[in-house]
Formats: structure tokens, sequence, C-alpha cells
């Protein structure tokens, strides 16, 4: 009996040193899966820098060909020569898995000269998770584009961000996740360029770059899109792809698709679908919305269905229309 004693006694010895390092091993492989999945979530919730409107947010994204106005300047900036308008807008946004809330306006006017030359400027105020990364920003803009003709339209974009955080990442109070705490992460400007390209009256062709003057971190992620796009007075269908060079630790993309049809002269109904490399997720998306003369409202709501972060964004906008000749009217569907 003492001697089965001590054999069990030497083998439980021999033994907790590989215990101990495998113990040692789950728990930093369970820190790095919780600490990647903050990141995802972190990155999934800041939605890439992208401010987006009701109607692009609708339609998955797919805007760099057939938007313009207000959705133009955050978007594709030569879209603005699209339409003779003067707009102003106020957006909001809820993100409610990743307790964001993002709050903005932007006026857009292509009638500044005879020229046809259009400007633009807007700007979001934006926090998320208050109870965590506790993560600020504010994001201005403007814009100008010109068309060189009927067919060809060239735009350019500075926005000035400055970001901070407040709260702590996975590893609580450290260098790691608390170092930067209460400082600015970010305050610089990034510089959009963008073409649209008409080689009919119901056929688009848009081309952009985000952040060309790249500043090699995510929240000014260097990015190049493209979409091509048909649009009527009563239906509107784009498809659209980005590459993304810098948010993840490879080259990633996201496709989206989707399309506008006007019932009634009023009610636009929107439709989307986009998919994200990055994440590895599928998302859906849909929009309604009132257009009168003088005003619109639409609301939209994306929801990712697969994927790790099943995340849901709700967009309102709110806008206000005057026409070519300074009169109220004009509707930029």
């Amino acid at each position: 009996m003492t001697e089965a004693l001590g054999n069990l006694r030497r083998a439980t010895c021999r033994r907790t040193p590989r215990l101990v390092a495998a113990g040692c091993a789950c728990v930093a492989l369970e820190l790095v899966v919780a600490q990647a999945g903050a990141q995802d979530r972190s990155l999934v919730g800041f939605n890439y820098g992208e401010t987006e409107t009701a109607r692009t947010a609708a339609v998955g994204g797919a805007h760099r060909a057939l938007g313009n106005s207000v959705g133009a300047l955050f978007v594709n900036p030569s879209g603005m020569t699209s339409a003779r308008v003067y707009h102003l807008a106020a957006l909001a946004q809820i993100w409610p898995e990743v307790s964001r809330q993002s709050y903005g306006a932007g006026a857009v006017d292509s009638i500044v000269s005879s020229s046809h030359l259009a400007g633009g400027f807007g700007g979001t105020w934006n926090i998320q998770d208050r109870n965590g990364l506790d993560r600020q920003w504010t994001d201005l803009r403007a814009a100008l584009a010109y068309p060189f003709s009927d067919e060809f339209s060239l735009g350019l974009a500075a926005h000035y961000l400055w970001l901070q955080q407040n709260g702590l990442g996975p590893f609580g109070a450290s260098l790691a996740s608390g170092g930067l705490r209460h400082e600015m992460i970010v305050r610089t400007v990034g510089v959009d360029a963008g073409i649209t390209v008409r080689p009919s009256e119901t056929f688009s062709i848009g081309l952009v770059a985000n952040n060309f003057n790249d500043q090699s971190h995510g929240f000014l992620p260097l990015s190049i899109g493209g979409g091509v796009g048909i649009g009527t007075d009563t239906i509107a269908v784009e498809a659209d792809a980005v590459a993304d060079f810098t948010t993840w630790d490879r080259r990633t993309w996201r496709a989206m698709t989707g399309g506008t049809l006007l019932l009634a002269d009023s009610y636009p109904i929107s439709l989307g679908y986009r998919y994200d490399s990055g994440a590895k997720s599928h998302g859906i998306s849909g929009g309604l919305g009132y257009a009168a003369k003088e005003f619109s409202a639409e609301l939209a709501c994306r929801r990712v269905l697969v994927g790790q972060d099943k995340m849901t964004a709700f967009v309102l906008e709110l806008r206000y229309h005057v026409d070519a000749l300074g009169t109220s009217g004009a509707n930029d569907f």
C-alpha cells in the first residue's frame, strides 16, 4: 500500500508541470480568443470609419455609382454633380449590440456657380461602448466636385478625424489595454478622391479611393472601391466592390449590391446585401421612406445574419430639398 501511494505521488509530481503548462496554454488561448473577439466587434462597430445615409445603408453600401447629394458627400464626392440641388440632411445611427450612437448632418450645394461646381460639408459625432472601450470620435468633412462634361465628373474630399478611447481593453488597466486612456488616439486628415462616368442617362460607373494619403491604421483605412449602377426615375440598381488594405492583418474586400424602387412617386423601398471577407460575414439590409417636394425621410436597417458578430444597425435620415432656382422642391431619387 505504501509503495502504491509512493508511485502515485511520483507520477503526480511528474505530471504536475505538464498540467500547469497545459492550464497556462488554455488560459492564454482564452485571452487571445477574447481579445480577437473584442477586436472584431470593435472593428465591425466602427464600420471602417464610413458614414452612411439611410439610402446608402439600405442598399448594403452599394452607392458609389448612383449616389448623389449628401449620400455622395460621404461615399463618392464626384456624385455630388449628378443633380442640381441644394440639400440639408440630418442623420442618426444606432448599433445596439456594440452600444454605438452616431449623430450628424450634411449639406450639399451643386448650384453654387454657373460652372456646375458642387460643394458639400458634413460631420458626425460618435460614441461606442460607453461601459467598455468608451470610444468617442468626431468626423468633419468638406468636398468639391466638378463635371468636366455630362459624362465625367471628378470629386475630392478631406475629412478630419479625432478619436479618443477612455475605456479599457480585454487586459484591463495595462499598457496594452489602457495606455492611451484619456488621450487622443487619432487626430489627422484623410483624403478621398472619386470619379463618376455616365455613358448614358441611365448607366453610371463610380470609382473612389478612400484615405489615399495612407495613414497605416484602421481608423482611416486605405481602400479602393467601385460600382456600376442603372437608374431611372423610379428604379435604381447597383453593385459595388471595395478592397481594404489596412484594417485587418491582410487585404480584405467587401461586396455589396442593392436596389431602390419608388412607389407612387413618394415611397422609396430599398433592399441590399453585403459580404465582408474581413469579418467573414453576410448581411442584408432594407429601407422605407417618404419623399415629398420639400423634404424626405428614410429609415434603414442592416443585419448581419452569418458571421461571428451578428449585429444590427439602424439609420434615420431627414432631408430638406431646394431646387436649382432656389425654391423648395428637388427630390434626389
